[in-house]
């Protein structure tokens, strides 16, 4: 999968601090960020926010029949992570035991490699979730 670099900066502020958005008018976060807050419409003003770093394991799976670029990491988990202002987002769940990796988990996001395009091509980073 070839990514170009233009494509991984534009995203550097979600992948690489949780940054999202507020609504001030109803007060619902949403992540990624969003231009038009879908409750409020052009009423709404939305603003940047930084997301919080920790939630919980809503749900998860584990994934043995990876994708087009990602065979060498299976099989791993993806895990849907509520965060704790409500936001849930999908992330994959590393550095953690089997046994810990348990819906209701607390997890903290973590910063971690999440693609490389060839040996000397783009390194991308960005968050991913592990169990605390």
């Amino acid at each position: 999968m070839h990514h170009s670099l233009p494509l991984v900066w534009r995203r550097i502020p979600e992948r690489y601090n949780l940054i999202g958005c507020k609504c001030e008018t109803c007060g619902t976060p949403y992540f990624p960020d969003r231009k038009i807050c879908p409750k409020c419409r052009r009423k709404g003003k939305l603003v940047k926010q930084k997301m919080p770093k920790t939630g919980t394991l809503y749900s998860f799976t584990r994934v043995h029949a990876a994708p087009s670029g990602f065979e060498h990491e299976s099989p791993y988990w993806l895990g849907i992570v509520e965060l704790g202002n409500g936001v849930r987002i999908l992330s994959q769940i590393v550095d953690s035991p089997e046994e810990k990796v348990v819906i209701g988990a607390s997890v903290t996001m973590v910063f971690r490699r999440i693609y490389a395009d060839a040996e000397e091509g783009i390194i991308a980073y960005g968050y991913k979730f592990k169990t605390i």
